[in-house]
């Protein structure tokens, strides 16, 4: 049976040790009882590659081998560079899966390493607690940004989440400077800035309780979503797509699906299916482990 540790970095570090594709025991949080959420942005990238190193070091049982790490992180990874972060600009450019195995190799851990990009690792997870590994793996996750994760991974940078949805010069909302991108929609932070006056699950209740305007973004949040899901559809087939991430509870099934119908006409395209799986951290940390047993990003 295989042993590995896997790690996500998002606003914290989140850890676990897996024995056959099972997540043994509980999930481990570095640093413990932070109160920032949003302090990691602050972090300088060697910090946070040691806080990482830690807490997977820290998950290897004394004397024991693990037969590989992987490492998940927000944004655009190639080859074990982190080329691009928006959500984490301290990383650009960062050689990060040699300073990770660097720096277990410090600590008396050699193991096979390899970083991956977040939400590909939650599709590797729900592929292997799925027992889907023989199948294409698709998902969508919805937090602070968006992101688009597949399984099997393949090279390219699918950054889903900067998929341009529109052509509206006003939307301007995207992290990384971009105009008419998903996650300048859909994004919490995104939303923020559109509606300085309200956090975003007051836009949403107050869209429920008849307010036009927060109605009226609704719609465009889930006709955004629709169109990002079409376009993948349209360039790779149908088959089925998982949404899931922190902030999945904005997300209305039935509507996404309507405005899918609308969107999607070539017969031979159509036999798509959706699902929404509520938010499991493990996911990310079971499949960040699994993807490494395969792939060697380093």
């Amino acid at each position: 049976m295989s042993k590995t540790v896997g790690a996500v970095l998002t606003t914290r570090v989140v850890a676990g040790f897996i024995e056959d594709h099972k997540l043994q025991g509980e999930l481990k949080e570095f640093p413990e009882n932070i109160d920032d959420t949003n302090g990691l942005i602050e972090v300088p990238a060697e910090s946070l590659c040691d806080m990482i190193c830690d807490a997977i070091a820290g998950l290897v049982p004394k004397g024991a081998t693990i037969d590989a790490a992987g490492v998940a992180l927000p944004g655009y990874v190639h080859q074990g560079v982190m080329l691009d972060a928006p959500n984490l600009p301290q990383l650009k450019g960062a050689q990060v899966c040699s300073s990770i195995d660097a720096g277990l190799k410090r600590r008396g851990v050699d193991v096979k390493m390899a970083v991956f990009n977040d939400a590909d690792t939650v599709a590797a997870g729900i592929a292997a607690t799925r027992g889907q590994m023989d199948r294409q793996v698709r998902v969508w996750t919805i937090g602070n940004g968006i992101g688009f994760g597949r399984y099997p991974w393949t090279e390219g940078p699918w950054e889903g989440g900067h998929t341009v949805v529109t052509l509206d010069p006003k939307e301007t909302f995207c992290v990384c400077g971009g105009r008419g991108h998903l996650e300048g929609i859909m994004g919490h932070r995104a939303m923020r800035l559109r509606f300085l006056d309200m956090e975003p699950d007051e836009v949403f209740a107050a869209a429920k309780k008849g307010d036009r305007r927060c109605a009226e973004f609704v719609e465009l949040w889930h006709r955004a979503l629709a169109a990002a899901t079409a376009s993948m559809i349209h360039l790779e087939g149908a088959g089925r797509f998982y949404y899931t991430g922190r902030d999945i509870q904005r997300l209305e099934l039935p509507r996404l699906k309507q405005y899918l119908w609308e969107t999607i006409k070539m017969s031979p395209l159509q036999n798509y299916t959706v699902e929404v799986l509520p938010e499991d951290p493990s996911l990310a940390v079971i499949g960040a482990g699994v993807a490494a047993l395969v792939e060697s990003k380093c």
